[in-house]
């Protein structure tokens, strides 16, 4: 299993219209193929991001398959690159 997060901070004003769209519309990687237990979580701890994206993959095979999605790759270049002024990403997989 593969847990796949990001935090993140917008460009858009806190409560803004634009804000809320970018927020409905990133649920579409949750539909992507392989994704389990997509969650939009808000930041409480810290001041430096705002909100979450976390998902699970069965393997490595499940996330890779997302990363090349027609729909996440459309995402990215349309919404994220455009509308995100930081971000980091933290992938996890359980120990053994």
């Amino acid at each position: 299993m593969i847990r796949h997060t990001v935090l993140f901070r917008l460009s858009h004003p806190a409560g803004s219209d634009a804000e809320a769209a970018f927020l409905r519309d990133a649920r579409i990687l949750g539909s992507i193929p392989g994704v389990e237990h997509f969650e939009q979580l808000r930041v409480l701890t810290g001041d430096d991001f705002d909100y979450s994206f976390s998902m699970e993959f069965a393997d490595q095979a499940a996330y890779s398959g997302y990363n090349e999605h027609p729909d996440h790759v459309a995402f990215v270049q349309g919404r994220w690159v455009p509308e995100v002024a930081a971000f980091l990403e933290i992938d996890y997989a359980p120990l053994p």
